[in-house]
């Protein structure tokens, strides 16, 4: 199975267009606060390289005109916009789109806040740059909210994602799958509750780097199973999936982190975001699994190097984005 596995590493990173950067960088952010029947305040975070800004901008529905200035000022590694608009017949059915997307490496998390305190939540991405704003949701409709930002997060996270491919390589027999998945299911939700309660603070640039690491530490193990070795690793998948899981779990939580989760939706959010992130986790692996099993089906046949190749490419990866971050972490702007 692991040999006929490297087709879906293949196909991972053919379908996939932001390897180079992996999801370390933070989204840009909206937030639409109502304050009056047709009145709003908008908070727009657009993330900064440098001292530049990221070209993503907000375009509100024509109905709506700016009621004073806009502030703008750079604060750690983004820029944030502050403004007031007045919308005749207010925003309840109007499209609102971030214009930008689709030249950049990051996606726009976006939260409207209504007078009686409900929330939406949307997820733009360069191929679904815009959305509607809702009338007044249910607690169910906030819950399905955070549990589609949860399958976003993690299908757009493509470090994490190649944390998971990694495993799969390792992992024998569907026993040892199932405890291992089991672990990192395990620990990632420890520290993204931990993260989401406040309990934790963890550096981001830090925890980049580590992520990173985990990466290319799973290269050289995929590369020790094709050639018939063993270690630890091999042997207890599971103890390194639940090692590693728990810097995942704080890579996961920056997806709740962007948008600030109100204190009423706390719990909902919490549980809700972390389902949505197991079932696009379980998705995903279902989905490899059911390639390996057509491979074998089809009786493909393949070469010594064609076996390796999953843990050089594996390896290369974090290899690469262990040096970026490790750049970004240390500062060394004219490198990066």
């Amino acid at each position: 199975m692991r040999a006929r596995l490297f087709w879906c590493v293949a196909l991972l990173l053919a379908l996939v267009p932001r390897l180079a950067s992996g999801h370390e960088l933070m989204p840009a952010y909206l937030e639409i606060r109502q304050t009056g029947p047709d009145t709003y305040d908008i908070l727009w975070k657009a993330p900064a390289q440098g001292a530049a800004r990221l070209p993503v901008e907000v375009l509100l529905p024509p109905e709506c005109v700016a009621a004073g200035p806009v502030t703008r000022e750079l604060i750690g590694d983004a820029w944030f916009d502050r403004w007031s608009v007045r919308c005749e017949g207010g925003l309840v059915g109007r499209t609102v789109r971030v214009e930008g997307l689709n030249g950049v490496t990051t996606d726009a998390m976006v939260r409207v806040r209504r007078l009686d305190g409900s929330t939406q939540l949307a997820s733009l991405k360069p191929y679904r740059p815009s959305f509607v704003v809702e009338a007044s949701p249910t607690l169910a409709d906030t819950a399905m909210g955070y549990l589609r930002l949860g399958v976003q997060h993690i299908l757009g996270g493509v470090d994490h994602l190649l944390f998971v491919v990694g495993l799969l390589f390792i992992v024998r027999g569907r026993a040892t799958l199932v405890k291992t998945i089991t672990a990192f299911t395990v620990a990632h939700s420890l520290t993204l509750g931990a993260t989401t309660l406040g309990l934790i603070y963890p550096d981001g640039p830090t925890l980049n780097v580590l992520i990173a690491m985990s990466i290319l530490f799973l290269g050289p193990e995929i590369v020790r199973v094709a050639r018939g070795e063993t270690s630890l690793t091999i042997r207890r998948p599971w103890l390194v999936a639940f090692a590693f899981g728990l810097l995942h779990g704080f890579g996961f939580a920056g997806g709740l982190s962007a948008i600030g989760v109100p204190r009423d939706e706390l719990v909902t959010a919490l549980l809700a975001f972390n389902v949505g992130v197991e079932v696009g986790q379980l998705g995903f692996v279902a989905v490899l699994l059911a390639l390996a099993v057509a491979a074998r089906v089809l009786e493909f046949r393949w070469s010594r190097w064609q076996r390796l190749a999953p843990g050089y490419v594996v390896g290369s990866l974090g290899a690469g984005w262990t040096v970026g971050r490790l750049i970004v972490l240390l500062g060394i702007g004219g490198l990066a």
